[in-house]
């Protein structure tokens, strides 16, 4: 209702980021410096992103720190995979591309997110 007073958005485009019950925690639509922002709360969305971006970052060092001592120690260290994607070569294009491989429409169905990551 009133879509086309909002920033004239579509009602389809308002309603593309309305929070889901039983979705992964890592669900996009759970980032809470988005719903601040929709909250019209502007400097707490701010101050919650850059929280965010910090954390990404950290983690990021970290996994590649992991790499570099398991380079050094000769050890084999697996890189950031995605829970349910793989990269493979499109037989057609022959690019690389996000394929998805499954987990998810089982994990939600039972409601186990135990395999999340913390991002939030």
């Amino acid at each position: 209702k009133y879509a086309e007073n909002m920033y004239y958005f579509s009602e389809l485009a308002l309603t593309l980021n309305a929070p889901e019950s039983g979705t992964a925690p890592t669900d996009s639509r759970r980032r809470p410096d988005q719903r601040l922002m929709e909250n019209g709360r502007w400097d707490e969305a701010n101050a919650e992103k850059q929280r965010l971006e910090e954390k990404q970052r950290l983690s990021r060092k970290r996994r590649e720190a992991e790499a570099a001592r398991a380079t050094e120690d000769g050890t084999p260290c697996d890189p950031y995979k995605p829970l349910w994607f793989e990269r493979r070569k499109d037989p057609v294009t022959q690019e690389l591309a996000h394929v998805y491989k499954g987990g998810y429409w089982e994990s939600k169905e039972k409601q186990d997110w135990s395999l999340c990551p913390d991002i939030f």
